[in-house]
């Protein structure tokens, strides 16, 4: 048996500027309108697909993506040139530092509409996370 995520929905208070700025940030490009919908195609063949949603309908989520060590050093440096917030934790108690769990590393930022993204270098596990 094979399940996998194919696509999830992101609310945006605009589709064009939150699927641009997660694709700069990832070096990603954005996909072709279809219906209502903006997508964002990961490497993995998911997609975000971005709709506009008003004000009031956007609930903050959080998305989290595994990426080399090599595409975290490009990412990290297009977060700090755009002078976007950064933390080491989800909870953004820890501002302007990485996190290094699992022995990788990770950094949290927010996109415009609130939600919480997450860059890691390795995925969670069951080891203590430092």
């Amino acid at each position: 048996m094979s399940v996998e995520l194919n696509h999830t929905i992101v609310h945006a208070r605009d589709k064009g500027v939150s699927a641009a700025f997660l694709a700069r940030i990832l070096d990603l490009p954005v996909g072709a309108s279809w219906g209502p919908f903006l997508p964002l195609r990961l490497t993995n063949g998911v997609t975000l697909d971005y709709v506009d949603v008003g004000e009031n309908e956007i609930q903050p989520q959080h998305y989290a993506f595994l990426i080399s060590d090599e595409h975290f050093d490009s990412a990290f440096a297009r977060i700090r040139e755009a002078e976007i917030a950064y933390y080491a934790d989800p909870f953004h108690e820890q501002p302007n530092e990485i996190n290094h769990d699992f022995g990788g590393r990770g950094v949290y930022f927010v996109d415009p509409d609130g939600h919480n993204l997450e860059l890691m270098t390795v995925p969670y596990g069951d080891a203590p996370a430092h």
